[in-house]
């Protein structure tokens, strides 16, 4: 059996914690090449002493000096730092699989890396397509890599895919394959019946309270929002080559059916599982195999009621304006995705309400939508005016 070498970036945050368990339970199948985290040092010697990977790369530099000083002298990682070194250990010779798990922008250049360097990508970074999806798309198909999602919405519809489109992965000919529609579903979060009129009130803590999945803290509020469906549908059209009438978000708050494909005779194919994200990854690691996930399966006798609905955009503005930023340009995603990620950590610094991050978004994307983003320093550019003009509307909500 060939072992595969694995990179995972983002190895201390859910979705890294989640493949390191699998291959807890599928030893003879993975090896660890390399793991990668912002500063979390004290996770990181944990995951080096237990699994002695090739390197250990730490983004801030201070964090990887104290995590060389922590290292037990059994242990051989070479710990290294900054950026390039996450590009690197992406596109390292001897690296089969990489694990993209960097949570925002952070993620695009190693996960891009990966893929030009002709690597199995599991893509849990959604936002390596938002910013950049018609360039990522463009570099798949010039590459041998292999593409998988990882996000459980993208897995089942990719599970549910005749293999002929999952072998074209950015230039699926969903018509010729008699697809009609793909009905990407979400919980709708922990707000899904709160009263409108206290949406201003939410706390961080509240935000981060999901009925269903255990997230990060940044993924736990968009969802909230809906801006992580919102982020799912463009990641989708990417993925799935689609048209604007070829996706429909459905409102489904038991999180048992993941996501469906419409077919033309009538017929839809549904994934359904436990709101687990071990599942879609371990399905994304050893395709067209599986493996132990260590996630039991699904009692039907215990199974309530299904329910689905439409989502109100009026509940849930951030998701109406990232369908609209979808089919407005690369400016638009990137610039969306960028503003997000600067009010979402506002309001988690409690610096704004929960109400506001719609409210900045919106305004960004006014500002920036048009902006040229048709190549990656362009696409960076883009990224970097739309933070900035965040964080200057933030500061002046908080001198009001």
């Amino acid at each position: 059996m060939t072992v595969q070498q694995l990179t995972i970036l983002g190895a201390t945050g859910s979705i890294g914690t989640s493949t390191l368990d699998i291959i807890r339970l599928n030893r003879q199948q993975y090896s660890l090449f390399a793991l990668t985290a912002q500063r979390s040092v004290e996770k990181m010697r944990l995951l080096c002493e237990e699994f002695n990977p090739t390197f250990a790369v730490l983004v801030d530099e201070d964090a990887a000096n104290a995590l060389r000083r922590s290292l037990s002298s059994s242990c051989d990682t070479v710990v290294r730092t900054g950026t390039q070194a996450l590009v690197e250990v992406s596109q390292d010779e001897r690296v089969d699989t990489v694990m993209a798990a960097i949570v925002g922008a952070a993620g695009l250049l190693p996960t891009l890396a990966a893929v030009t360097a002709n690597k199995r990508v599991l893509l849990a970074n959604k936002e390596a397509l938002v910013m950049s999806g018609e360039l990522f798309i463009k570099a798949l198909r010039q590459s041998s890599a292999v593409l998988m999602p990882v996000d459980s919405e993208h897995n089942a519809i990719f599970q549910a895919l005749p293999q002929q489109a999952q072998q074209q992965l950015g230039y699926c000919p969903l018509t010729e394959l008699g697809v009609s529609k793909l009905l990407l579903t979400g919980s709708g979060g922990p707000f899904l019946t709160r009263d409108l009129s206290t949406l201003s009130q939410v706390t961080p803590e509240q935000a981060c309270a999901h009925p269903n999945w255990t997230m990060g803290r940044k993924i736990s509020v968009d969802s909230a929002t809906m801006m992580n469906k919102g982020l799912e549908y463009i990641e989708a059209r990417w993925l799935f080559d689609t048209k604007p009438n070829q996706i429909e978000v459905v409102i489904h708050p038991q999180s048992v059916i993941h996501s469906m494909v419409q077919y033309i005779d009538g017929s839809v194919i549904a994934q359904l599982g436990q709101p687990d994200m071990k599942t879609p990854i371990a399905y994304a690691m050893a395709y067209p195999q599986r493996i132990n996930s260590g996630v039991k399966p699904l009692d039907f006798s215990q199974l309530k009621d299904f329910t689905f609905s439409s989502p109100d955009y009026q509940r849930f503005p951030c998701l109406k304006l990232a369908i609209d930023a979808c089919y407005a340009g690369q400016g638009a995603t990137t610039s969306l995705n960028a503003a997000n990620e600067i009010a979402v950590e506002a309001f988690l610094n409690q610096q704004i309400k929960f109400t506001d991050i719609a409210a900045i978004n919106q305004r960004v994307l006014d500002t920036t939508a048009q902006l040229d983003a048709n190549c990656l320093e362009g696409i960076i550019a883009v990224d970097r005016q739309a933070r900035v003009l965040a964080q200057q509307i933030i500061a002046k909500r908080a001198g009001q």
